[in-house]
């Protein structure tokens, strides 16, 4: 097909088609984009919320090298 062939009108239609098209990439991509931030903050806010590890103890013979409180 030779491009002299191709008619205004469909020309026309192709060009409006494919900016239609980037729109909604555009536009997924945003989505996106928010849904990732969501997702970043509710793992921040999990993992500030986990306590701080308990020190280990000290001296003795139980609780020096593993911290086994639960």
């Amino acid at each position: 097909m030779d491009a002299l062939d191709i008619s205004p009108a469909a020309l026309v239609d192709a060009v409006v088609q494919t900016r239609s098209d980037q729109v909604d990439q555009q536009v997924q991509i945003s989505v996106m984009k928010k849904a990732m931030d969501a997702q970043a903050s509710t793992a921040a806010a999990l993992l500030n919320s986990v306590p701080a590890p308990l020190p280990l103890a000290t001296s003795g013979a139980l609780g020096t090298k593993v911290n086994a409180l639960v």
